[in-house]
């Protein structure tokens, strides 16, 4: 699967993603870091790739089912904290991208 991460998230998580054998991009890897909402969208859409993201407004972007959207709803965390609250949730989360489920949200 193909995935660009949002700015809220870091881009220890892109690197976690591609060790999990995924294409993954952060926004700051394609000079987007400071791009708007809409234009990371547009660049998802335009990949075919899965926008990861804990910002809630990408719900209401996504629509009509523009890309595929995985919510973290995780809360801040340090990078390790993340990828361990993610890691025994990946792979119920992966299994459902890859099922074609266009919207997961991970609490």
């Amino acid at each position: 699967m193909k995935f660009v991460i949002d700015a809220q998230l870091p881009p220890a998580l892109a690197r976690w993603l591609r060790d999990q054998g995924h294409e993954a991009v952060h926004v700051s890897e394609i000079d987007m870091i400071s791009a708007s909402d809409a234009a990371i969208a547009a660049r998802a859409e335009a990949d075919g790739a899965v926008l990861v993201s804990k910002d809630e407004d990408f719900v209401t972007l996504r629509l009509p089912d523009r890309f595929a959207f995985l919510w973290l709803r995780c809360g801040n965390a340090t990078n390790r904290a993340l990828m361990a609250w993610l890691e025994p949730r990946w792979e119920r989360t992966a299994a459902l991208l890859e099922a074609g489920e266009r919207f997961v949200e991970v609490r």
